[in-house]
């Protein structure tokens, strides 16, 4: 069942393609703190039409007055603003269909669609840092919305595993003692800081770094294959660990490295080549991508191929696209990557454009996003001076909602405490991240993030135990309730009720504008909205037993709809605090 702003747009929309003459005219349909909803389309209609907007909107609200019959009452206000006051009742059965469905109301896309999800991204042999901690997060939140609403969702993970870098790091790993299983990587940075010094100071090293690059290029030495394989499974290993502990889904099967892409980028040249895009530059192979120009002004080249012979990320990109859409069949990839790799990622798909490949109905876009900030405003840093490691930050956030737990709730048992304080701690720092809007900055405070108070994790995990808390005070079973049809008979009821039937919309336009900032002020507002129905509505002692069922039933609903709405953010509702 949709959101009643989209289902009384649907209905409108009749009436306003009859006064207009058209059906491509949009009612513009917001919410009101004038009504419970605002139709503003017969303003922009009237300037089209060349009448008064007043005597258009009349017009539209007589014509559609017999569709929303049950459904809601029209007025017209001001210059031409259409009030939309919905009826009771039908907010009421609302809330009674979407608690019998699983989605509580999210509608399926139309059509379901093949995406695929590029998130997280880190190197093998390096340690993960705070730049990606926003990828990760809001990768891993696109990805629970998109199969919701009925996508089949591939997750890639594109490390980087192959390259320059694994020369030295193969050699420095042979001088080591040739084993990388004796090889301490719980801090993966280590190994690739020791064989990264020695690169810059060893000529010798050096050298001996660039032959093994060749043989790794080339598959054909199996003992420098069995060193490399070995650095990107104990890499694999330490990703899952921190993917483990911070709660997302991305797992080993989910990665894809360059190295995969790595045997097909000679057929992507050739292919290239073949379609006469490719070109000669400096000595290297590019390709002319139009709308791309240097700072001197000078088209901008796009290499796919170094004078060298080697490949590099353009080819990769290139590569990767190909795959993602003729072997899987994906329309849709997403890229969650930071902003400064815009340029890079345009050049690219325009190429595939070019080559024929990234064509409708197949597109892609990129959710770029900011920096994570110090008090300092520069980017979060160790005390070492070197970025914020991610483990780091995610040990740290599950010690301190432990710490917060022990204060507020020293007498529940060891276990109890320590996975309340892992919830609250990670939920914390997750939100901390999604609630801001992604392609800002923002700066990173433990006080203000752990807070109960305020837009946070902590304060919504609480919304969603109180609400379970007034139940076991009841002595009813939530379950027991969720076929009650509500009665909304005071204002706070009723705009609780728009508000939990606000979630299919709140849903949806996150998907729209791929910014999971939008589902969380959603659920903060949702929070709020219950405290005021619970502050003027009595449920436990509601006049009547008829009442306080319902208002139970009202009760349920948003916990509900709060447990899953945090969900989709990766986050954990508890129901004790």
């Amino acid at each position: 069942m949709a959101d009643p702003l989209v289902s009384v747009a649907a209905l409108l929309a009749p009436s306003f393609a009859r006064v207009a003459g058209r059906d491509d005219v949009d009612p513009v349909v917001r919410p009101s703190d004038r009504a419970h909803a605002q139709a503003n389309g017969a303003l922009p209609l009237a300037k089209l039409l060349g009448r008064n907007p007043r005597d258009v909107a009349t017009e539209i609200v007589e014509a559609a007055t017999a569709d929303l019959a049950g459904i809601a009452t029209l007025d017209v206000a001001g210059p031409g603003f259409v009030n939309v006051t919905f009826d009771a009742g039908f907010l009421a059965a609302q809330l009674a269909a979407i608690a019998s469905e699983e989605r509580l109301g999210v509608r399926p896309a139309a059509p379901s669609e093949v995406v695929v999800v590029d998130y997280s991204a880190p190197n093998v042999a390096k340690e993960m840092h705070v730049g990606h901690l926003r990828t990760t997060l809001i990768g891993d939140a696109l990805v629970r919305m998109l199969d919701l609403v009925g996508h089949r969702v591939i997750k890639e993970n594109h490390i980087g595993d192959w390259g320059t870098p694994f020369g030295m790091l193969i050699e420095h790993v042979i001088d080591l003692g040739g084993e990388v299983g004796e090889i301490d990587l719980t801090d993966p940075g280590a190994l690739y800081k020791q064989a990264r010094a020695k690169f810059d100071a060893d000529d010798t090293f050096k050298e001996r770094a660039r032959n093994r690059v060749t043989l790794l290029q080339s598959r054909s030495d199996q003992a420098t294959m069995d060193l490399w394989q070995r650095l990107v499974d104990q890499s694999a290993d330490y990703f899952d660990v921190v993917y483990g502990k911070l709660g997302v889904l991305l797992r080993r099967d989910d990665i894809v490295g360059e190295s995969f892409y790595q045997p097909m980028m000679p057929a992507v040249i050739d292919r290239l080549d073949a379609a006469g895009l490719l070109d000669e530059s400096d000595g290297a192979k590019v390709v002319w991508v139009p709308g791309f120009q240097n700072r001197e002004g000078e088209p901008l080249p796009l290499i796919v191929q170094a004078r060298t012979g080697g490949f590099n990320y353009a080819t990769s990109d290139i590569t990767c696209v190909i795959d993602r859409v003729e072997r899987l069949h994906a329309t849709l990839l997403v890229y969650c990557i930071g902003t400064p790799q815009s340029q890079h990622l345009q050049m690219v798909w325009k190429a595939t454009e070019m080559l024929g490949v990234l064509v409708p109905p197949a597109r892609a876009v990129h959710v770029n996003n900011g920096n994570v900030l110090g008090d300092d405003r520069k980017i979060l840093k160790s005390r070492s001076g070197e970025p914020a490691m991610l483990l780091d930050l995610v040990d740290a956030a599950i010690e301190r909602g432990r710490a917060i737990v022990a204060e507020r709730s020293p007498d529940l048992p060891t276990d109890e405490r320590d996975e309340l304080g892992r919830q609250i701690g990670i939920g914390a720092l997750k939100y901390a991240e999604l609630s801001t809007d992604r392609i800002k900055d923002y700066v990173f405070d433990w006080d203000r993030m752990l807070s109960f108070e305020g837009n946070t994790a902590p304060y919504l995990q609480y919304a969603h135990a109180r609400i379970h808390s007034i139940f076991r005070r009841a002595g009813v079973d939530p379950v027991d309730v969720r076929a009650v049809v509500p009665v909304l008979g005071e204002p706070a009821e009723v705009q609780l009720a728009l508000k939990v039937l606000a979630y299919d919309g709140a849903v949806a336009e996150t998907l729209e504008r791929w910014s999971p900032h939008r589902l969380c002020t959603y659920l903060f507002e949702l929070a709020q909205d219950f405290t005021s129905f619970y502050d003027s509505c009595p449920v436990l002692k509601a006049p009547t037993d008829e009442l306080r069922t319902s208002r139970l039933a009202l009760a349920a609903l948003t916990a509900r709809v709060l447990a899953a709405g945090l969900g989709l953010l990766g986050i954990d509702a508890p129901e004790r605090m």
